[in-house]
């Protein structure tokens, strides 16, 4: 899998990253979307180089914040919650 930093062009068209591009909360919610129901892995930076990494499904998209059940978790359908803010802010990665 490769992962696959959230800038982009035009909101919704896959493939148009670009480094130079600013991205907002729509064009993150939008391209989540796309992978609403299916499998993600999720890496988050707890800082000073510590990482939690998550294989999880994206389960629900709400205005600020969307949803992650964790698969292989100790908890029975454990559910998480991210904001896209910590996508812009690179706290968190997602790889498709």
């Amino acid at each position: 899998m490769e992962w696959v930093e959230l800038k982009l062009r035009e909101p919704c068209i896959l493939g148009t990253l670009d480094e130079e591009e600013f991205v907002t909360v729509e064009q993150i919610r939008c391209r989540l979307h796309e992978y609403l129901g299916k499998d993600v892995i999720i890496k988050c930076s707890l800082g000073r180089n510590k990482y939690e990494k998550y294989n999880a499904k994206i389960k629900e998209l709400y205005k600020n914040v969307f949803l992650v059940e964790i698969k292989e978790s100790k908890i029975k359908n454990e559910i998480k919650s991210f904001s896209y803010s910590d996508v812009i802010t690179k706290t968190i990665k997602i790889d498709y």
